[in-house]
């Protein structure tokens, strides 16, 4: 399952959490805030769940504010334990 749809899942996992529905138009410019709606308790939320599964703090390195954002730091993650291995 690629970084995408790993993040896609749980994304909307916070979304069903919150009460609304699931968000299907993921671009990497999709806003967190702004665009699925996420408030900061959501953000945390979305965070250590992206933690527990994918092993990564996105927010270590600063902050992200789209899907892109997110996305590209699961992967770069990804490809260094990748190459670690």
């Amino acid at each position: 399952m690629s970084a995408d749809d790993r993040l896609r899942e749980l994304a909307n996992r916070v979304r069903k959490h919150k009460g609304v529905g699931e968000f299907d138009r993921f671009v990497p410019g999709t806003r967190l805030r702004e665009d699925l709606g996420f408030d900061s308790l959501d953000l945390a939320e979305f965070t250590v769940r992206i933690e527990q599964r994918c092993g990564v703090d996105v927010f270590a390195a600063g902050v992200v504010h789209t899907w892109g954002e997110v996305v590209a730091r699961v992967e770069q993650h990804d490809r260094s334990t990748a190459r670690g291995a």
